[in-house]
């Protein structure tokens, strides 16, 4: 088996989607203004609009750490601390970048069950100092979906805006999964953003079938201000920005974005299915979205991984995540459940 056969690591190794390449190739027939004042930006920032039903402020950043960490930093005063997971991405994955961006913001980390935060333990963090010797809780940073891949429920979210609203809290959502979960909530993008509270997401492409790119949007507009510059002082404006925002327009405007998702969510669903037929293997998160966690014998592992298999093991000992993509196929699955399976017996 050769190591570039699709693999179950991360939906970052997938390539670039049809729809995506064809707008992409679309935007390079011509010359195009500069950074940003081309029809296809526009365009796509005009799409966003309508998919969230509100006048919202739309940037677009080539990586997820560049967005998660420009908005909070847009949010925040160096003085201030972000509530997040103690699982998420910002916390676990991004070296430090949002504190960098920030020029300190202080991340303030929080437990929760199946990587999630609640109303009780956001409390728990902002209530347990409120002197001038620590940083100023300022943000609540949630993931949708989760690291762990499960959801926040529209009314987990709006309990997560009272408790905003009672300390006077921003809410931010590192979106790398945010097609996905729309997918499986089966409700409208406006619903689980700006109607629950959210001032901002970060919508991830790259992951949904981009090469590169990712879309920050302000649905409270008055925080991204002067955020055009904070994008081109971190180096994060792109000149042929076209080559950003066409793909975007790809996915949005023939529904690719969706289809994506839910094909990925499917192919999760059936991987899982397959899994639980076999007799000592172990489901750890609840299955939600496009990920599935999977506690295998340490030999599972290594039989695995002697046949190319890829994959990641940081949830601990034992515990593999197996993600799939907009491309995963029902036969490739299959391919894996089989050495799985002979890998028990």
């Amino acid at each position: 088996m050769s190591n570039n056969s699709e693999q179950f690591a991360s939906d970052n190794y997938s390539g670039i989607c049809p729809e995506a390449l064809e707008y992409m190739l679309r935007a390079n027939q011509a010359s195009a203004p500069a950074y940003g004042n081309d029809e296809w930006t526009q365009k796509a920032a005009d799409y966003f609009r309508e998919l969230f039903e509100i006048d919202c402020e739309v940037f677009f950043a080539f990586n997820g750490t560049a967005a998660n960490s420009l908005s909070l930093a847009a949010l925040c005063q160096s003085y201030h601390s972000v509530i997040c997971h103690e699982t998420s991405h910002i916390e676990t994955d991004e070296c430090g970048a949002p504190e960098f961006t920030s020029n300190g913001s202080k991340l303030l980390l929080a437990k929760g069950e199946n990587g999630k935060l609640t109303p009780e333990t956001i409390e728990a963090v902002v209530t347990k100092r409120s002197d001038i010797h620590y940083p100023k809780p300022k943000v609540i940073s949630i993931t949708q979906a989760t690291e762990l891949g499960t959801l926040y429920t529209p009314e987990e979210l709006l309990g997560i805006k009272e408790v905003a609203k009672q300390y006077n809290l921003k809410i931010h959502v590192d979106g790398a999964r945010f097609a996905n979960a729309v997918a499986a909530l089966n409700k409208s993008p406006a619903e689980i953003t700006w109607k629950s509270g959210v001032d901002v997401l970060c919508f991830c492409g790259t992951k949904n079938g981009m090469a590169l790119g990712e879309a920050i949007i302000f649905f409270n507009k008055s925080l991204a201000e002067d955020f055009d510059y904070r994008c081109k002082q971190a180096g994060q404006l792109a000149s042929k920005m076209r080559f950003i925002s066409a793909p975007w327009l790809g996915l949005l405007e023939t529904g690719a974005w969706l289809k994506n998702a839910r094909h990925a969510n499917l192919c999760a669903e059936y991987l899982e299915n397959q899994l639980l037929k076999i007799e000592g293997v172990e489901i750890l998160f609840p299955r939600e979205a496009n990920a599935v966690f999977v506690k295998l014998p340490e030999q599972v592992i290594h039989s695995l991984k002697a046949k190319n298999w890829q994959f990641y093991t940081f949830i601990g000992v034992g515990g593999v995540r197996l993600m799939c993509a907009w491309n995963t196929t029902q036969a490739r699955i299959d391919e894996l459940i089989q050495d799985i399976q002979q890998a028990i017996a």
